[in-house]
């Protein structure tokens, strides 16, 4: 069965809908992307405090990428680790859990007195954002209407792009502030401690996914979130249909590592799933994120120039975002990530050009600027929303977790390289041939999309369920 074409639609909301479940969804989707805007502020701050840390920690070349990757390795651990507590423990007290790590985690980074320390504390950092990356999208998905499901759970695509456009902004403002007074990178870091508290405290009063809660034969209490966030008719409806596919998943005992070996759908499953990850991150969007100040140096702004400019990098990721929560409830997912990926390779494209045919000076400086930009447009509109959406959706629901775990490692794995090799790449080969080199994967990940990766937009999770199971079985 295929089930690029055949859509089923869920039934709408209507006028009927009580103004205090459109609320409660509202406050579930704001509290719970501060999760979202945790994982985008951790990652981003390091593009303008690498500078005045290197000075001030004496890094290297080799302790610079790893006080860089070291977050993206434990993001890889957080986001299995994630995975598999929150199908154990549930996504609220799992989300809560990475709340108090966040905190500790960015203290740390503050506080560091030597590398070392930094690199231990970026990875307790990357451990909440990896586990975020997972929880809080299936969170928002299994909490979410079929026909909201794509709004919402990008929402928390927009916290990330928000989250980088905060770090890259009160970089700058923290530079001109504190000009060349030593220390001015710890408070960069020590702001990220502030959403850590906002997110436990909120998260403290928000609802158990429901269908968690079904999962663990828990049905009256899933009865109850339900009608927190449906009318009540259509609750009861849902719990019914959610109720059953948790029936049949406990007779298969669906849930973990031996699913993948033995469970021949799953297994299929699983390996879409990972080339989705791939997809994301093979763009190569993170080396624009962590050395995107670097590059613009490079291209021909002057360092402050630079830091200021890489500003605009975060104000297109935001607005990018809105386009993209915007089509996604237009288009079909699949073809919105294959016009993702034309439009990020014939940027990065553009990038390779530019740098190795114009002289370097202001022109070339910002022909790179205008394509970095275009590259972050097609990025944060299409590919990444459209990525985080698909594998919070395609895993059966009684490893949903553990299955978006396990393909973030991969993501995570994927950026930890690139971001570690790239500087040693541009210094190898320059910068042109390294984004030439994306360009190749790029049309490879474009092939790979249109060949395997499937329709999910319009049905219900449950719906979804049966569709891929018959369909790679």
């Amino acid at each position: 069965m295929d089930v690029r074409d055949d859509a089923i639609q869920a039934p709408a909301l209507t006028n009927d809908t009580p103004p205090a479940v459109s609320r409660r969804l509202r406050v579930i989707t704001i509290v719970a992307t501060f999760g979202g805007l945790l994982f985008g502020y951790d990652t981003g701050v390091i593009n303008g405090a690498l500078p005045y840390m290197t000075d001030d920690l004496g890094l290297t070349p080799v302790t610079e990428g790893m006080v860089t990757s070291s977050l993206l390795l434990g993001a890889a651990l957080g986001a299995v680790v994630g995975g598999r507590l929150s199908d154990a423990r549930g996504r609220r007290r799992t989300i809560l859990t990475l709340a108090v790590l966040f905190f500790i985690g960015a203290l740390g980074c503050t506080l560091a007195p030597t590398t070392a320390v930094m690199v231990v504390a970026r990875f307790v950092l990357g451990l909440a954002v990896g586990g975020a990356s997972v929880t809080v999208p299936v969170y928002l998905a299994e909490i979410s209407p079929a026909e909201r499901r794509g709004a919402l759970v990008t929402r928390n695509e927009l916290m990330i792009v928000s989250g980088q456009l905060l770090a890259f902004t009160s970089n700058a403002i923290i530079a001109q502030v504190g000009g060349e007074s030593g220390g001015v990178w710890r408070w960069m870091l020590v702001i990220a401690t502030l959403p850590a508290v906002v997110l436990w405290f909120g998260m403290l009063v928000m609802p158990e996914s429901p269908r968690w809660l079904a999962s663990q034969s828990r049905f009256s209490e899933a009865l109850d979130v339900l009608k927190q966030v449906r009318a009540r008719q259509r609750a009861e409806a849902e719990l019914a249909e959610v109720s059953a596919l948790a029936v049949k998943d406990e007779q298969e005992k669906l849930g973990g590592w031996q699913d993948m070996k033995t469970v021949p759908w799953v297994r299929r499953l699983m390996f879409v799933g990972f080339g989705i990850a791939i997809v994301q991150q093979i763009t190569g969007v993170n080396t624009i994120m962590y050395y995107g100040t670097q590059i613009l140096t490079d291209a021909g702004f002057t360092s402050d120039s630079a830091l200021t400019a890489n500003i605009a990098n975060g104000v297109i990721s935001v607005l990018a975002t809105f386009v993209g929560i915007w089509l996604l409830s237009r288009v079909n997912r699949r073809p919105m990530l294959m016009a993702g990926q034309i439009g990020t390779t014939g940027a990065l494209l553009l990038i390779g050009i530019f740098s190795l045919a114009l002289p370097e000076g202001t022109g070339r400086a910002y022909a790179v600027l205008a394509m970095t930009v275009t590259f972050l447009a097609f990025q944060q509109g299409a590919i990444s929303p459209v990525t985080w959406l698909m594998l919070s959706e395609i895993f059966p629901m009684r490893m949903r977790g553990f299955g978006m775990g396990v393909a973030a490692v991969v993501l995570w794995l994927t950026n930890f390289v690139i971001g570690l090799v790239f500087p040693s790449l541009v210094d190898g080969i320059g910068i042109s041939s390294t984004f030439f080199l994306f360009v190749v994967v790029g049309l490879a990940s474009l092939t790979f999309v249109k060949l395997y990766v499937p329709e999910t937009k319009g049905r219900t999770l449950e719906t979804l369920e049966a569709e891929l199971r018959a369909r790679f079985s």
